[in-house]
């Protein structure tokens, strides 16, 4: 009897076999790629963009006080630099060199002029002869007021030797012993006398007035002349310049005996005592600026501190010049001209939320940001106030202790939300 054959006999028996540690290490790994590649395969299949957090810059939103503030390019310049002025024309003469250390008043330059100089000489040889005429007018008028009083002691004597003759010549009438006639005499004699009397009086009276009013007339002549030769000597005094402040001589603007016309400049000198900083400051910021705004100033990473004194009324160039002066006590050495950048307060504001400033203004406008929470970023749209120089206000959209993108938006692509992975 036969028999087929079947498949028993290929048949081979499999023992099992443990999981090793290396299947265990293998399936591990796969867990755990599995883990941080499932929500990039998750996003994948939505449509949402991921990217990396090293691509990313980010910011938290604060609270507090908000300073809003510029910085100005500017260069040091003495507040006291005055720049001295011939007097008049003539030959210059310098007493010092650029560069000297001087002192109130101290001498630094003469101007000989020989005429200013024969002029005074001359004014002052008229003044003495109006002094001369001025004394002799006194003189003259003590002389005549003796006169005038010898005239008013003889008609007084006339006019009491009048009288006498009319009281004798009464008593002889009422004793009949003096004519009509006499007596009538008498009495015109002394009205006359009477009237000589008090006319003299009214003339040295008038001579009187005469004389002073000469007196005084000469007087003013030599007054006024006087005035002129003090002018003069003042100006002649005035030749030789002196330092109105303390401080260093700056350039000499013409050559040593060099021949000068008058109120040309000849040197400057620059106190070194007070500075001030000279910036131009862009013309946006016009509307905002005002006398007595805090500035600080760095030098040398120290900061300085002043106060803006100076605004010019006209734009140039896109730039309104302005003043900073340093305020307080200072040990560092300026020099003219040296050129520092300065930071003006232009307001602060207490409670104030706000950001640091970034690129992610030029992208949105201040339009919007990206928000970031447990790793997505959400498109957010934001409102923004005033701007600094670090800082920016934020007046809606946002809260304190948000974080926020402040670099490049473009990554995102304008995508409403966005994974951040590492």
């Amino acid at each position: 009897m036969s028999y087929i054959p079947d498949t028993s006999a290929q048949d081979t028996k499999i023992v099992s076999k443990k999981p090793t540690w290396k299947k265990w290490l293998l399936l591990g790994s796969v867990i755990v790629a599995g883990y941080f590649v499932a929500p990039n395969v998750y996003g994948w299949f939505n449509n949402e963009r991921a990217i990396d957090v090293n691509q990313l810059k980010m910011a938290t939103v604060k609270q507090g006080q908000f300073v809003r503030d510029i910085s100005v390019q500017g260069k040091v310049v003495a507040a006291k630099r005055p720049t001295l002025y011939s007097p008049s024309s003539g030959t210059v003469t310098y007493l010092v060199k650029a560069g000297d250390t001087v002192v109130i008043d101290q001498p630094i330059a003469i101007i000989d002029s020989p005429e200013l100089t024969s002029e005074l000489t001359q004014q002052q040889a008229e003044r003495d002869r109006l002094f001369s005429s001025l004394e002799r007018e006194k003189i003259n008028a003590k002389q005549q007021a003796l006169d005038h009083e010898n005239k008013i002691g003889r008609a007084e004597v006339a006019l009491n030797a009048a009288k006498r003759e009319m009281r004798r010549a009464q008593e002889g009438h009422e004793k009949q012993v003096v004519s009509d006639i006499d007596y009538q005499k008498a009495k015109d004699d002394l009205q006359n006398a009477e009237r000589e009397y008090t006319l003299t009086l009214k003339a040295v009276e008038l001579l009187k007035e005469s004389l002073k009013f000469e007196v005084k007339n000469r007087e003013l002549e030599f007054n006024r002349q006087n005035v002129f030769v003090e002018e003069l000597q003042r100006q002649v005094n005035a030749l030789e310049i002196k330092s109105p402040v303390a401080g260093l001589v700056g350039n000499l603007t013409v050559q040593e005996k060099t021949n000068v016309e008058k109120n040309q400049p000849l040197l400057s000198v620059v106190d070194l005592t007070q500075y001030e900083i000279e910036v131009q400051i862009p013309e946006q910021y016009g509307d905002d600026l005002a006398l007595g705004m805090a500035a600080e100033i760095n030098l040398n990473s120290q900061m300085l501190s002043g106060e803006l004194i100076a605004i010019s009324p006209e734009i140039v160039k896109g730039t309104i010049a302005s003043k900073i002066r340093l305020s307080g006590e200072y040990t560092i050495s300026l020099k003219q001209n040296q050129r520092l950048t300065s930071r003006i307060i232009l307001e602060q504001k207490d409670n104030v939320r706000y950001l640091p400033r970034g690129q992610f203004m030029q992208n949105s406008a201040g339009q919007y940001i990206y928000k970031v929470a447990n790793g997505v970023a959400t498109r957010t749209p934001i409102r923004l106030g005033s701007e600094s120089l670090s800082q920016i206000e934020v007046l809606s959209g946002l809260l304190p202790g948000d974080t926020v993108v402040v670099s490049d938006l473009r990554v995102f692509n304008d995508a409403e939300q966005a994974r951040i992975v590492e």
